[in-house]
């Protein structure tokens, strides 16, 4: 038996759960027996994307767990990252605009 984590995080509430799992453990699996689902209802582990450590991983029902390894259950983003850097960009640079022509 080994100890890995399984980690959820909403914007102001976040679990994570130490499952003991046997030695050659899937993340799906882990995330499966964490039971992790009955607490936050969103979570779908047959489609919702899954990361150990930050890192995504592909398959979650092929990638096999090493001790200590914490998996990570991501939800869908709200914005696109790049879109709202664009956004930030050009509401910067039309304020340094208007300070221009303040001065």
């Amino acid at each position: 038996m080994i100890t890995v984590e399984v980690a959820y995080a909403l914007p102001h509430e976040q679990k994570i759960v130490a499952v003991q799992v046997e030695q050659g453990c899937t993340a799906y699996e882990a995330v499966i027996k964490s039971r992790i689902a009955e607490v936050f209802s969103q979570i779908d582990p047959d489609n919702d994307p899954m990361g150990v450590f930050g890192k995504a991983i592909r398959d979650p029902k092929k990638e096999v767990l090493k001790a200590g390894d914490r998996v990570e259950i991501y939800r869908p983003l709200i914005a696109d990252p790049k879109e709202a850097r664009a956004k930030r960009a050009a509401k910067l640079k039309a304020q340094k605009g208007q300070d221009a022509q303040a001065e």
